[in-house]
């Protein structure tokens, strides 16, 4: 499908440096193609080549060492199980200073039984208090989905405490963290009664992550039922955004009624390219933008955001949304949100779109200077990078990403764009072909968490953050 065998990558007019203000310093991108190479991808040394791991689970920079957190089937403080299928995860501050708590989704489709919290033959059940379980399966068995919640001490790295923190849903894949310190944790599943279980699935679901013990499991129904992968919300306005992870998806925005209770109800929005309406972003079939390409948009409003019959993307197609090609993380910067389509690009390795909202963001003006939307990376070489998923930003303003690619001969890597959109390779999982998820920094930017989906662990990463490089790899 590919139309075009151009590299893409970005430069900016600054220097770069450990001392960045966030991702909203980089420049225009320049397009540059060159000849020897034309699927090259900028890369820069960053931390400097991995170095083979003797376990064989994760290589890492010289300098750099992590230690396995969790994993599935480890028993947990409450008396259940570590469930497997580690996937989106955030870290919040502890009361402690220490400390810092984890919470951690699970991806575990409603059709399985065997790797969720309550052991392999469900041997724990009769812990479990059925009130806080969401949803059960037609015979009555519930449903393994869901959320733990780690805490964890950075000072002598020990997990101190485990426990389920969200039950009975299905298929949480990724999600998002708010400004008052809670998840928001999202199913990629529109199952619904008569598919094998009794509710309607495709909802988000908040846990406080100061709370010891299973969350209430109320769906906030008002952001919309669909194949929801993550969210982020914008910390000045409230406004929350979505990625979809179909290869039809569209771009959700939510207003909520009150900005620090989203049970509020508000208004559900999909993102719409106001110079083209309709538009197809993926560059599959036509080459819609190039690297640094950026256009004006705005929102449509969608109604019946339960959506009985998954129809949110197509009825927002109708009013002229965009099309993303399998949106999947998402996370917000310095003053501008980043998202991943995993499948994107006309060589269909991943895209990262970079979203600069309106200073009237959601408020009647927003029309008289309309927020953009920019191409931010097109991969062209799956060697630098490819299926970017879940991402999140360091606190010196790096993006970090983690690559899903399911293959017999491909590397899953976790990946680092500077602001100046140049890319470098920071992990490889070396143990398996799963997908690394999870990626997040602790609030003091001393270690970062991650997951290897399959069999499922949580892996601790410290070493010399601040002797990252940005000299360039020569091809």
């Amino acid at each position: 499908m590919s139309l075009s065998r151009r590299t893409l990558i970005g430069s900016a007019a600054a220097a770069t440096s450990l001392a960045f203000a966030g991702l909203g310093t980089r420049a225009r991108a320049e397009r540059v193609v060159p000849a020897a190479d034309p699927g090259y991808l900028n890369e820069v040394e960053a931390y400097g080549p991995l170095i083979d791991d003797p376990a064989r689970l994760i290589n890492l920079p010289k300098g750099f060492s992590y230690k396995i957190v969790s994993r599935t089937g480890d028993d947990m403080d409450d008396g259940f199980v570590v469930p497997g299928s580690h996937d989106g995860m955030a870290a919040f501050p502890h009361t402690s200073p220490d400390k810092v708590v984890l919470v951690r989704n699970h991806e575990i489709g409603f059709k399985d039984r065997d790797s969720g919290p309550l052991g392999p033959k469900a041997e724990r059940i009769k812990k479990l208090d059925k009130a806080r379980v969401y949803d059960f399966a037609d015979d009555g068995f519930p449903l393994c989905g869901g959320t733990t919640t780690l805490i964890y001490n950075l000072r002598t790295q020990q997990l101190e405490q485990h426990f389920l923190s969200l039950t009975g849903t299905t298929t949480n894949c990724a999600g998002g963290l708010t400004p008052w310190g809670s998840w928001l944790t999202c199913e990629e599943s529109t199952a619904r009664p008569g598919m094998g279980v009794r509710k309607e699935h495709g909802y988000i679901f908040e846990i406080p992550s100061g709370y010891k013990g299973l969350a209430a499991p109320i769906p906030i129904k008002a952001m919309g039922r669909f194949k929801r992968e993550a969210a982020a919300i914008d910390p000045r306005t409230g406004v929350v955004y979505m990625t979809e992870d179909t290869g039809d998806g569209v771009l959700y925005r939510f207003l909520p009624n009150d900005t620090r209770y989203l049970h509020s109800g508000g208004k559900l929005q999909a993102l719409m390219i106001l110079d083209a309406p309709g538009a197809d972003t993926s560059n599959f079939k036509t080459a819609l933008w190039n690297v640094g390409d950026s256009f004006k948009v705005g929102w449509v409003d969608l109604t019946d955001p339960e959506s009985p019959d998954d129809s949110l993307r197509l009825q927002a197609r109708k009013k002229g949304a965009a099309i993303f090609a399998r949106g999947e993380g998402i996370h917000w910067g310095n003053g501008e949100l980043f998202f991943a389509c995993t499948s994107g690009g006309r060589k269909e390795y991943g895209q990262i779109m970079r979203y600069v909202p309106s200073p009237y963001e959601g408020a009647t003006d927003e029309k008289a200077q309309p927020g953009r939307l920019e191409l931010f990376i097109e991969s062209g070489d799956l060697r630098k990078l490819d299926y970017a998923d879940n991402l999140t930003t360091a606190p010196w303003g790096h993006l970090y990403l983690c690559e899903d690619r399911y293959s017999d001969i491909l590397v899953n890597h976790l990946r680092i764009v500077t602001p100046q959109g140049r890319l470098a390779t920071f992990a490889a999982n070396v143990s398996n072909d799963s997908e690394w998820a999870g990626v997040t920094f602790s609030p003091d930017g001393s270690t970062l968490f991650a997951n290897i989906q399959n069999p499922g662990f949580t892996v601790a990463i410290t070493g010399p953050w601040g002797q990252f490089s940005d000299q360039p790899v020569l091809a």
